[in-house]
């Protein structure tokens, strides 16, 4: 499986490029977008080592990853990403992160839908997501994107699914 492009009502989900990192490093520079996520903010080369990593592709032959860059239809302005990691035929891990100017637009909700309905096309059944209990954002992204809360956790994160039938 690879990332193909996606496009929603407002964004194309573009697969990632390590030449997007210096306009992502921007896009994703506000300390406040790791309060719930931990770290810092990468620099540009920082940046473009994580992408080198991200677009060969995971080590492990039984994992893939999936990233994208999500771009404004109206002018192509990069403001987010969104990833997927698919473990096993029909499982996948996903996140999402969206610039501090374009939230509360709803933009990662729809970056989600969209994300989520490629992913249930490319036959996975089983969608999961981790969120830091208190990043009611984050929360709301993963109900718009149809994944319910569990009573599950990971790392002190609350799992959110969603699962279908074969």
């Amino acid at each position: 499986m690879h990332a193909d492009p996606i496009r929603t009502a407002r964004l194309d989900l573009v697969p990632l490029r390590v030449d997007h990192a210096e306009e992502m490093a921007a896009v994703l520079s506000d300390p406040a977008l790791h309060t719930f996520i931990g770290g810092t903010p990468l620099t540009p080369a920082q940046l473009h080592t994580r992408y080198e990593r991200l677009v060969a592709g995971s080590p492990d032959p039984t994992t893939t990853w999936l990233n994208w860059v999500l771009a404004l239809h109206t002018d192509a302005t990069l403001i987010g990403t969104v990833q997927a990691t698919i473990t096993g035929k029909h499982e996948a891990e996903i996140a999402w992160i969206v610039g501090t100017p374009w939230q509360g637009q709803g933009l990662a909700s729809e970056a989600a839908r969209g994300l989520v309905t490629w992913l249930v096309r490319h036959y996975v059944r089983t969608i999961t997501a981790h969120i830091h209990p208190s990043h009611t954002a984050s929360a709301a992204v993963a109900t718009a994107a149809g994944l319910t809360r569990t009573e599950e956790e990971h790392d002190g994160e609350t799992v959110w699914r969603l699962s279908l039938s074969a």
